[in-house]
């Protein structure tokens, strides 16, 4: 299904493109037609809105797209799809040369899902789906194996920063409070291997206004960091 539609919505106009990134390190060890970087990304004008006590609007929405200009950056030369609803974001996307997945009236999750869908259909086996407000991630070309879902939590354990899912499983996401949970059980539901990464990198995301002072204590994305991995099968 074109993510620009749905099964109760007329059908809208087909995605916006722009080119094919290719970073510096185009060279990675990643094949294209694999795997994919979609990256959902709300209005910079109505994104963070929790850091309104800390930043005044001119400096969240700054910061809002210098998080999501770190996210498609982190892609190292995969592909990328931006999935959004808004006309700026898309603008940035084209300027970053990334693929525009309009998805308007969706909510986060089905938005993600219909993206997911988009790529199955172009050919990818594997979906990277990395939120737009990771500080720190700077290497995603690598992230997930086909054929099994990855996970990278937030610090809590609570929300789900990063997940790499095979496109053609139907994998259901269900974003908000809880979601890593909820992601765990789907990847049992669908019997598919499932892999937790804890890493800082992709763990430290930024909501609150403790966010940025935490961030602020942290070494900077070059900085050697921990990274673990806990792998469950689930049958």
């Amino acid at each position: 299904m074109n993510p620009t539609t749905s099964d109760r919505r007329a059908p809208r106009p087909p995605p916006r493109r722009g080119g094919r990134r290719r970073g510096p390190h185009a060279l990675l060890p990643y094949n294209d037609s694999v795997r994919a970087v979609l990256i959902p990304v709300k209005s910079f004008r109505l994104a963070k809105l929790r850091l309104a006590p800390a930043l005044d609007d001119s400096a969240r929405r700054r910061l809002a797209r210098d998080l999501a200009d770190i996210a498609v950056s982190a892609a190292n030369g995969a592909p990328v799809y931006v999935v959004c609803d808004d006309g700026d974001v898309a603008d940035w996307a084209i300027g970053r040369r990334a693929t525009v997945l309009y998805a308007p009236g969706l909510g986060l999750s089905a938005a993600v899902e219909a993206g997911v869908r988009y790529l199955a259909e172009q050919g990818f086996s594997l979906a990277v789906v990395a939120h737009a407000d990771l500080p720190f991630v700077s290497d995603l070309s690598g992230f997930g194996v086909p054929s099994e879902v990855t996970l990278a939590p937030d610090r809590e354990h609570d929300g789900t920063n990063v997940a790499a899912v095979p496109t053609a499983r139907g994998f259901r996401f269900s974003y908000g409070p809880g979601s890593f949970d909820r992601h765990r059980a789907e990847a049992e539901r669908l019997g598919l291997r499932l892999t937790v990464i804890d890493d800082w990198r992709l763990s430290t995301d930024i909501d609150v206004p403790a966010d940025l002072a935490l961030v602020a204590r942290v070494d900077p994305p070059g900085a050697k960091g921990p990274a673990t991995a806990a792998g469950e099968t689930r049958r």
